[in-house]
Formats: structure tokens, C-alpha cells, sequence
């Protein structure tokens, strides 16, 4: 007796469709629940939609250098570019890479696009400038001290009472209790002396009638100075040339100082690193190219003879003081600056040293700045579309599919809440921005979810047309549904990928969000889509052929039973007939 042949069973776990029903569901509450307690409801949207400037910027080949566009230079950018935009007091910019040689800076509204535009892509200079006078970072009256005769104020050299308090003379050895630093190997703590009474550096002349102009006028300047704001401090550092002396504020705005020309730049900084001393205190170490360790041995030699403050020399970032260490003794190819550092701030200066100025050469690609109500009138637009759209398809489905409608629209509803969890989740996760591109995207979206549920329903249609009973024709249907779906998801999410990786742009975003929706489209049918389906094809609605169902085998041209069919021999002969 030959053995029973085994059936073709639910494949995939089908034939417990609360299963998956239960998966999906869990999945969906917790990406909500995220949603709500990361406090990110809503998508974050990207410039062309809440407005403000996109700035595309190109890195440009150097002569020598063929292989300076790489990967660490590029990163290196992206962060002095960051800390620009953010000097600028711009919350929320985005500074990224784009393909090898592209940096996208998307500025939201609210910032001067100018300002932007000439700091974000500048390869901006690095100096170390002998300090020749300061004081706190408040504005002075003009006149209150007088200008020497050299052309430069003079300050008192003997400290205060509270410098000398917080140690300013101890050696490096001596815990760092001030927030200045010391320059080790070398040195005595960087403490900045207060200031005379009169709030003013103290000046070794009275004026005269033989004034030196220029000299007068940098007094001026320096009494006038303002560190305390934003714009004074922005001020202080414009159009100020190498050779010059000049004013200058902290890049914390708590100090001004008077700096001599500049006699080290940041091209003569081999390398510099945050590093842990024997004491286990963070450092900064510095080591300096061949002609740049003749130049800070210079300078250092002249600066360790002088008191305080003339014995320290200033390191300065697009005209701000970001540190002023003071010189014990000379220095060379080699130096560690200490202080109160914690690691953050340790790798931060040493990013200073090492990349002050932008490590590539960049110019402007595009462009692109949108006002906020232009933004709005394109998301409202783009809603519409999207509307109009699924409109479109709903009609579609219930005209032509009838029951299996509802079946459509609720898959398309957990596809809706899944795509909207995730670009409000992965807003503040990935930076992603919600864009025109994007949104485009998610309208394209609609019409590659539809698809997956007609393929499948038409599989359905087909079976129950050979004479099928609905619960068969729905698991027989469903592995050559899944094959074509499948297929079909794949190219579109190939598709996608290509799009992302070659172009630069906002065009990214219209890829990212095919491809998430796409993925989507794959988990909503097999975990959904097919359950419910399996599901519906249970109830009396469904199986009994409804004319509202969409499933009437009379509609559909239904044939005889199969095995019917295949048990009638039609007669070869006409005489036996």
C-alpha cells in the first residue's frame, strides 16, 4: 500500500496567525510608547520645510596632497564646521558628510545666513600671539589709562592679592586650582591678573604730546571692548592681519586681552593630543614642525623673562583666545599644556591645535535657503498630495475589491503608524529631517504598499477562479503572492539604496524614507496583511462568497471543482460515446 501523500501545509507558521498578529502589535506599542516618553512626537523636519539655509560644500584637491579627501579629514571638518556653527548660538544645525567629498550644513531658521555662509566653510587661521595686557571681559571707559610710548599698555606686573591667593606662582607640580592652565615643562599655572582699580591695564607713561597714534587708537579699542557679548567678541577678531597688534576676546568672553603680532601659526603644529599625565590629570600635548620648534623656542626664551601677564603667549581661533598658558622656561619641538582639564576639554584644544584651520580646502556647491512660510506652504502642499493620493487608492480598492477593501486600509493604517513612529524616533537617534524630498517619498510609499495587497488578493482571485474554496485559495495564493512581493520590494528597496549612496542632498532623504517604507511594506504583509487575512477567511462574511465581499465565485467566473474536472476522461471514440 503506497504511503499518503503529504498535503501542502500552512507555510511560515500561518496556520497561527495570532502569532504575528501579536508581534506587530507589540512592536507598535512600543514604539509609540518610546515616542511619547522621549518627548519627540512630532517628526523633526528638515530646512525646506521649517526654513533656514542649506550649504553644500565641496572639498577641492590640493597640489601635493592626492590623498588629502579622505575619510579623517573629512570627519576633522565636520567637526570644526559643528563648533563654527555652534559658535554662532545656532541650535539644532546639521553638519554631516555626503558621498566622499561633500559636507552638507543645514542651518535652521533664526541664524544670519551670511555670517554662516562665511564661517562655515573658511579655512580660518591659527595663531600663538604674545599677551601684552588683560583684563576682565567687561568694556572700560575709554581714557582711563594712558598709552605708552612703544605703542602698547602696560600692565602692572605684580599680581593681586587674589592671584596670589589661588597660587599663581606655584610650580608645575602644584594641583591646578584657578581655570587657567599651565604650560608643563615649563611652567607656572595660566592665571589671568585682575585688574587695577581703575579696570584698566596700568601704563608705565603719562601721554604725551608725541603719542604714537596707532597706539592711542588700540587703547582705545581695548577700553571700548566688549567680550561679554556675542557680537563684540565677533567684533574684536575681524580683519586683523598676522603682523598686527591687536585686541582680542576669550572664546568664553570672561577676559580681553592686548596680543602682539603673531610669531607661531597653526601650520607649524605637527600634532597635538589629549593625554593622561603620571599624576592621572588630563594634558594637551603638542609637538611642533622643525621651523615651528625654532619659532616656539623663540618665543617661549624671550616670554619666560617677563612677569606676569607679558610671560604668557595666546593660542587664537578665528580671532578668539581659546587658551593663554604663561612660560616658566624654553620650550622647543615639544610641550604639554595642564590645567583643570576633563578629557571632553582636553580633545577639544588639542582639535584646536591640530585642525585650528580646516584640514581640506572647500568651496561652495549650492546654496539653498527657504523662509519658514515657504516651508510651511510646501509640507501643506505635499499633505494634500499625499491625501489625494490615498484617496485615490481607497476608492480604487473599495470600487473593485469591495470587502477586501477593509483589509487594504487597515494595513495601510499600521503601515502609516510604523512609518511615523520611526521618523519621529529616528529624528534625535539619527538626525534624520523630515524634507520635501522625504515626504515625497512616503506619497510614493502608498503606492508600493497598495501593490502588495492587490498582487496578493489577485493570487486569491486566481485560485478561487480555478475552483478553489476560500481557505485553501488563501494559503495557495500566498506563497506565489510572496514571491512576487518580495521580488518587487527588493528592486524598489535596490533602488533606494543606489539613490542614497550616489546622490548628495536632500534627494537622501526621498531615498532613506523609500527604503524604510519599503522594509515596512515587507513586515505590515507578512506580519498582518497575511494573518488577517488567513483570519477573515474563517468568517461566514468571507467564505461564503458575499457579493460584497470581493470574493463572489460567480463574479469571479469560477470553474467546476478541480478534482472534479480532472475525473471526467472526454471519449476518443465517437462510436463509444
Amino acid at each position: 500500500m503506497a504511503a499518503p501523500k503529504k498535503g501542502r501545509g500552512p507555510s511560515g507558521g500561518q496556520g497561527r496567525p495570532g502569532r504575528a498578529l501579536a508581534l506587530i502589535l507589540i512592536a507598535m506599542v512600543a514604539l509609540t510608547g518610546g515616542m511619547f516618553l522621549s518627548g519627540h512626537t512630532t517628526p523633526r523636519l528638515g530646512i525646506d520645510l521649517a526654513g533656514g539655509t542649506s550649504i553644500t560644500l565641496k572639498a577641492q584637491s590640493q597640489p601635493g596632497k592626492p590623498d588629502a579627501i579622505n575619510q579623517t579629514n573629512m570627519d576633522t571638518a565636520v567637526s570644526i564646521i559643528e563648533r563654527r556653527v555652534n559658535g554662532l548660538g545656532v541650535s539644532e544645525a546639521e553638519v554631516q558628510t555626503e558621498g566622499r567629498d561633500n559636507i552638507i550644513v543645514n542651518i535652521p531658521k533664526g541664524t544670519n545666513s551670511k555670517q554662516a555662509r562665511e564661517q562655515v566653510g573658511t579655512t580660518a587661521q591659527l595663531y600663538f600671539r604674545p599677551v601684552l595686557a588683560v583684563t576682565d571681559g567687561k568694556a572700560t571707559p575709554t581714557g582711563t589709562a594712558s598709552p605708552s610710548a612703544s605703542g602698547s599698555p602696560k600692565p602692572s606686573a605684580s599680581p593681586s592679592n587674589k592671584e596670589t591667593a589661588s597660587g599663581s606662582k606655584a610650580t608645575p607640580s602644584a594641583s591646578a586650582t584657578t581655570q587657567g592652565r599651565a604650560v608643563t615643562g615649563a611652567l607656572a599655572k595660566d592665571t589671568s591678573p585682575s585688574p587695577s582699580a581703575s579696570g584698566t591695564p596700568k601704563a608705565s607713561a603719562s601721554p604725551s604730546a608725541s603719542v604714537d597714534p596707532a597706539a592711542a587708537e588700540l587703547q582705545k579699542k581695548f577700553a571700548a571692548l566688549d567680550c561679554s557679548t556675542k557680537a563684540g567678541r565677533a567684533k574684536a577678531g575681524a580683519d586683523v592681519k598676522p603682523t598686527d597688534t591687536t585686541v582680542a576676546c576669550s572664546s568664553e568672553g570672561d577676559a580681553k586681552f592686548v596680543l602682539g603680532p603673531a610669531e607661531v601659526s597653526g601650520t607649524d603644529v605637527d600634532s597635538a593630543k589629549g593625554a593622561i599625565d603620571q599624576n592621572g590629570q588630563w594634558i594637551v600635548q603638542m609637538e611642533f614642525t622643525h621651523g615651528g620648534a625654532k619659532k616656539f623656542q623663540k618665543i617661549t626664551g624671550r616670554l619666560s623673562q617677563q612677569q606676569q601677564p607679558q610671560n604668557q603667549f595666546a593660542i587664537v581661533l578665528d580671532g578668539e583666545v581659546v587658551s593663554a598658558p604663561s612660560v616658566r622656561t624654553t620650550l622647543s619641538a615639544n610641550a604639554e599644556i595642564s590645567g583643570s582639564f576633563t578629557q571632553q576639554s582636553a580633545q577639544d584644544l588639542a582639535n584646536v591645535l591640530s585642525y585650528g584651520a580646516l584640514p581640506l580646502t572647500f568651496h561652495e556647491d549650492t546654496v539653498t535657503t527657504v523662509t519658514a512660510a515657504l516651508g510651511g506652504e510646501q509640507l501643506q502642499a505635499g499633505l494634500i498630495a499625499g491625501a489625494i493620493g490615498l484617496a485615490l487608492v481607497v476608492i480604487y480598492l473599495v470600487a473593485y475589491y469591495r470587502g477586501l477593501a477593509s483589509i487594504a486600509l487597515l494595513s495601510l493604517m499600521v503601515s502609516g503608524v510604523l512609518t511615523y513612529t520611526l521618523m519621529a524616533l529616528l529624528g534625535p537617534a539619527i538626525g534624520f529631517a523630515l524634507n520635501l524630498p522625504a515626504v515625497c517619498g512616503a506619497i510614493v510609499a502608498i503606492g508600493i504598499t497598495a501593490d502588495s495587497f492587490i498582487v496578493y488578493f489577485e493570487r486569491i482571485r486566481d485560485e478561487i477562479r480555478e475552483g478553489r474554496t476560500l481557505r485553501p485559495a488563501v494559503e495557495r495564493a500566498w506563497p506565489r503572492a510572496r514571491r512576487t512581493i518580495l521580488v518587487s520590494d527588493f528592486v524598489s528597496f535596490l533602488a533606494a539604496a543606489v539613490l542614497f549612496v550616489v546622490t548628495v542632498g536632500k534627494v537622501k532623504g526621498f531615498a532613506f524614507t523609500l527604503g524604510l517604507t519599503t522594509l515596512l511594506d515587507v513586515v505590515v504583509v507578512f506580519l498582518f496583511t497575511k494573518p488577517v487575512m488567513t483570519l477573515m477567511a474563517r468568517t461566514k462574511f468571507f467564505s461564503s462568497g458575499h457579493p460584497w465581499s470581493g470574493l463572489d465565485p460567480r463574479r469571479l467566473g469560477a470553474k467546476p471543482p478541480l478534482r472534479r474536472s480532472r475525473r471526467v476522461n472526454a471519449p476518443t471514440d465517437p462510436k463509444e460515446a
